[in-house]
């Protein structure tokens, strides 16, 4: 079933998150239409946006803030995260 596409939808963003999120999606082979289409029609679909909006807890942006600085633990293989961690 073939539709005729006609309809815009326009935003306003910051041009760096746009020029990262183009090249991501050149990657997966899609266009920037192709994405807004499939965004939209998964808010119709999920009857909602399709994912949950959280607002971190103070230890996880603590945790993100350190990593974007560069911090906290590094590991040289998967082994070595996975002790750590236990499992």
């Amino acid at each position: 079933m073939g539709t005729t596409k006609s309809a815009t939808a326009r935003a306003i963003i910051d041009p760096e998150v746009k020029k990262e999120a183009e090249t991501i999606l050149k990657s997966l082979g899609l266009s920037v239409s192709n994405a807004y289409e499939l965004f939209y029609r998964q808010v119709i679909a999920n009857r909602g946006l399709p994912f949950e909006l959280k607002v971190p807890n103070e230890k996880t942006m603590k945790a993100i803030e350190n990593s974007r600085q560069g911090k906290g633990k590094k590991f040289a293989t998967e082994e070595e995260l996975f002790d750590d961690l236990g499992i």
